[in-house]
């Protein structure tokens, strides 16, 4: 496979599957000095892994993250960092049985014909939601990156599950409250909401989608390279890299489609020293170079394919249409674990595009 690689001058390259031994990232590009140990790795992934709750799957993995190389008395050294957790609670008997029957909505039948029948398809193998534990080790690397260097704070939540939208928040409220609960909701009451219709849907054998909004503050003014380098496009490249992403909206997004240009425009006024905007409908970014504003954007997810309900599919030895109920364990919806995730990945393309523009040195610190 290739397309296992992303970034420019901080890059990150996943590896693993599902259900494989190990699921791990390599990051180059790190400036030298930055203070990182293993706990700064582990409290982000603990964010993301599965068990944790009734609102996800309820496969156990410790997730407990080893940092191999690039790291040493506590400091990054300047080489590539080789991160990797071990797959210990995998069950894969389940996908050996129904190997020869694709699961609707999974990329089993795609990948079996690209790879020859030669990829690795239990659990989705590395077509799982499982490798964005990869998209977390990098990203827990570059936020603290970035908070150091530049005093760029990455926040997400769910916005949305299941058509229960949140409202009425700040974003400091967003981000106090957002683990805080099983949902990651910004809201308590939006949280309540939000696992009763889950937990209801899971009864049924069914699942939900949902929308996480990212918001980044402190981003400095240019980061971009326009035109196909756009900090804007390289947000939504990486974001639809994330399994089960269907769409991605900055700002008011699809929403400017139903407004003039004077309710979309931006405008411009003096803040003490500096030039801000009354609006953001913008999200933070004007022809691809981010503007000052709080960066904005949201990233809309697909019900979880694997339910519990019966469906069709066919089998590929007999050739014939035949019922089919997935088997395995599976989140009923996969917004809440996604989130860390989508500060991961957001995470990481502006430490990319600050190390670009030279926002952040090579040394970060002095001995």
């Amino acid at each position: 496979m290739s397309g296992n690689l992303v970034g420019e001058r901080f890059l990150l390259l996943t590896f693993g599957e599902s259900h494989g031994k190990c699921v791990g990232a390599v990051l180059d590009g790190c400036p030298a000095g930055l203070a990182l140990t293993e706990e700064d790795v582990q409290s982000e992934l603990d964010l993301r892994k599965p068990g944790q709750s009734i609102v996800t799957t309820q496969r156990r993995e410790e997730d407990k993250v080893e940092i191999m190389s690039g790291v040493f008395d506590g400091r990054t050294t300047g080489a590539p960092i080789m991160m990797m957790i071990r797959n210990a609670d995998k069950d894969s008997k389940s996908y050996e049985a129904i190997n020869n029957t694709p699961r609707p909505g999974h990329a089993d039948l795609v990948a079996r014909v690209k790879y020859g029948g030669f990829n690795d398809p239990r659990g989705g193998g590395r077509f799982s939601g499982r490798i964005t534990a990869s998209f977390v080790m990098g990203g827990a690397v570059a936020k603290k990156l970035l908070r150091q260097a530049l005093g760029v704070e990455v926040v997400a939540y769910s916005l949305e599950i299941g058509g229960i939208r949140a409202s009425g928040f700040t974003l400091a409220e967003a981000a106090k409250n957002r683990y805080s609960n099983e949902t990651r909701a910004p809201t308590p009451e939006a949280a309540e909401q939000m696992k009763r219709k889950i937990v209801d849907m899971r009864g049924k054998g069914n699942s939900l989608g949902g929308v996480v909004e990212c918001v980044a503050t402190g981003v400095p003014v240019g980061l971009g390279e326009p035109v196909f380098g756009s900090l804007d496009s390289d947000l939504a490249r990486i974001a639809l890299s994330i399994p089960a992403v269907k769409g991605v909206e900055f700002g008011s997004g699809f929403a400017s489609a139903r407004m003039t240009g004077l309710e979309n425009n931006d405008e411009y006024f003096f803040d003490g020293g500096n030039i801000r905007t009354r609006t953001n409908n913008a999200g933070g970014i004007l022809g691809g170079l981010s503007n000052g504003m709080p960066m904005v954007y949201r990233v809309a997810f697909k019900p979880a394919s694997s339910i519990a309900s019966k469906q069709t599919t066919v089998d590929l030895r007999s050739g014939k249409e035949v019922d089919f109920v997935v088997p395995g364990r599976h989140d009923p919806t996969v917004v809440p674990r996604a989130v860390p995730v989508v500060e991961g990945t957001t995470a990481l393309v502006l430490a990319d595009h600050a190390l670009r523009a030279g926002m952040i040195p090579p040394v970060i610190g002095k001995q």
